[in-house]
């Protein structure tokens, strides 16, 4: 069926089909993954290995549904983690590809064993490189530091500045002129920052100016740069002859293998979370559409970024005749996903759907107040659908007690 136009790309896999029509028979809530715009991703994100030479890897803390990872790995170089256990999934769900991983700081009680998987290990600071580098190296293991180029290019979204005063993450060129020996230098096979968080080429331009201004005499010492992830490759517009450009730079200028580590930009628009409205309540005017969705459970980033998720054929508050502000049904008084405006009025049972739902949602939700976790669906390019997973009773208990 040919495409509406103007269909937010969130939405655009529904192609201007009913989605109720489409998802009337799954339970909800639920997510479903699509598997077709997880391979439209893929297909652009290695059209920039084509062309560059460069390596892009999955960053899991973003997408983490590993029953997709046979499907992205015919695109993608590997994985990034950021632990022990995401490190595994790394190497058991995507066998033969490249596992990095990058952690704030490593515990002694897992090192060991994150060598099984591991082939790139990322160190956030001088100490933690002096404490496990040695043994790490004598492992086989390409070996890295995470530098800070004290660049922001962020607004208003701190908590995802990695530059922001006074952040943990990453050495600055103050650290290391004072505590980088030549014998600790001689460890490093690459460096790795991280800066962006859904941003544009322009913003890793800054970047990579501020990175060759604090540490370009350093890098033709190196095999490879990581340039992190927050580089929104596969969003409508993004400039993706800068970012080819750029990549294509520091590798001839200094020698070296870039990578890229995207998470949002792999599963960007690649799912839906559908919720059915419970109840309408109403307090001082404002009509509120209670959800068997919670924003707190089901979608945290909406209360942690925060932000206001797309939903299949609404509009701005205001925009449409029957404004509502739809809520989750925990106990949270901020359990509210946004206020939204509609050309029919909501009742109850009516099938809400939520897009971009594939990223930090399924690898961030939790069980609070009880809430029941969504089943996860993957959808097929041919429309059907295939339950991946579901979750009940034990789920919730298990992680609070004895298993009885």
């Amino acid at each position: 069926m040919e495409r509406t136009k103007n269909i937010p790309p969130a939405f655009e896999a529904l192609g201007g089909r009913s989605a109720a029509a489409l998802f009337e028979a799954l339970p909800t809530p639920c997510y479903i993954i699509d598997a077709g715009k997880l391979k439209e991703n893929g297909k652009r994100l290695f059209s920039v290995i084509e062309h560059t030479g460069c390596r892009i890897l999955l960053a899991q803390k973003a997408f983490s549904n590993y029953d997709l990872y046979p499907l992205l790995s015919e695109y993608l170089s590997g994985t990034e983690a950021s632990g022990l256990y995401e490190a595994r999934l790394g190497a058991e769900e995507m066998p033969g590809r490249e596992v990095h991983v990058f952690c704030t700081a490593y515990r002694d009680d897992e090192f060991e064993e994150l060598m099984r998987y591991a082939d790139h290990i990322v160190f956030n600071s001088p100490g933690q490189l002096k404490k496990f580098g040695a043994a790490a190296k004598r492992c086989g293991k390409s070996i890295g530091l995470r530098i800070n180029p004290e660049c922001s290019t962020q607004e208003g979204h701190e908590i995802y500045d990695p530059c922001a005063a006074g952040s943990r993450l990453g050495t600055t060129r103050a650290v290391w002129n004072k505590e980088m020996t030549e014998e600790w230098r001689a460890l490093l096979d690459g460096l790795h920052f991280h800066t962006l968080c859904e941003q544009d080429s322009d913003a890793l331009e800054i970047t990579l100016r501020a990175v060759e201004e604090k540490f370009g005499d350093i890098l033709p010492e190196m095999k490879w740069l990581n340039m992190g992830g927050g580089h929104h490759i596969t969003r409508r517009g993004y400039d993706m002859e800068r970012l080819e450009r750029l990549i294509t730079y520091a590798q001839d200028k200094w020698k070296l293998r870039v990578y890229l580590e995207p998470g949002e930009a792999v599963a960007l628009n690649a799912g839906f979370l559908v919720s059915r409205v419970l109840d309408i309540v109403e307090n001082g005017g404002t009509r509120i559409a209670v959800l068997d969705a919670s924003a707190a459970c089901h979608m945290p980033d909406v209360l942690e970024m925060p932000y206001t998720p797309p939903l299949y054929l609404a509009d701005e508050p205001g925009k449409q005749q029957y404004t509502f502000r739809l809520s989750g049904p925990t106990c949270l008084s901020g359990d509210v996903i946004g206020d939204y405006s509609f050309h029919t009025e909501l009742r109850t049972g009516d099938l809400l759907v939520f897009g971009d739902m594939a990223i930090y949602s399924t690898c961030k939700n939790n069980t609070f107040n009880g809430m029941a976790l969504p089943d996860i669906y993957k959808w097929e390019p041919d429309g059907a659908f295939m339950k991946l997973t579901g979750f009940g009773y034990q789920d919730f208990k298990l992680r609070l007690g004895s298993r009885k």
